[in-house]
């Protein structure tokens, strides 16, 4: 029969130097402050980082806990800090985004517009052709970048990684830009 779990005795070890101990405090609380922080959270990925930094954080300041407190209540504590710091964080971020989108297209706007100017049908039947050029895979993940497709959503329909999927974007795109070279300069 497994041993029950005696919260005061498990803190004593840790705090005496038996780092495992704390072990037995993340197998225990676990799930619970998971169940909180995913009311909190929106990917997976995000939840078991905050659970890990939540416990590294409580494990670094076991000594400032009164035992006569609510160890759960103590770790929702904490976790409701880190999720204040990591929403902060978040916002700073899309904020900074934001602004990068908005600079960025100002400064590219006029090249686009004489990019866009010199573009002829000419060029655009050349792309085409270049387009039809390419392998079966490769002009199926082009047509649909081309028609603002989600990489992601030709994860299922080509059967390959996301990675592959980015992989095969950039060769079509070095492809591509070395047809566009080689058919442009003999139709001039």
């Amino acid at each position: 029969m497994p041993e029950t779990f005696d919260l005061q005795r498990t803190l004593k070890a840790v705090l005496g130097g038996q780092k495992d101990a704390f072990l037995a405090v993340v197998r225990v609380y676990g799930p619970s402050l998971r169940t909180f922080l995913g009311t909190q959270l929106f990917h997976l990925d995000e939840l078991d980082d905050m659970a890990q930094e939540v416990f590294i954080a409580a494990y670094h300041s076991l000594p400032n806990f009164k035992r006569t407190e609510d160890f759960g209540a103590w770790l929702r504590g904490i976790a409701r800090h880190k999720l204040l710091n990591y929403y902060q964080r978040t916002a700073r971020r899309r904020q900074t985004l934001e602004l990068f989108r908005k600079d960025a297209s100002v400064i590219v706007e006029s090249d686009l517009e004489e990019a866009a100017a010199r573009t002829t049908e000419t060029h655009l039947q050349v792309l085409l052709g270049c387009i039809n050029k390419l392998p079966d895979r490769m002009r199926k993940v082009v047509r649909g970048w081309l028609d603002g497709e989600k990489a992601a959503a030709l994860v299922d329909e080509l059967k390959l990684s996301l990675a592959n999927i980015y992989q095969i974007q950039h060769r079509a795109s070095q492809a591509l830009r070395e047809c566009l070279k080689k058919e442009l300069a003999h139709a001039e």
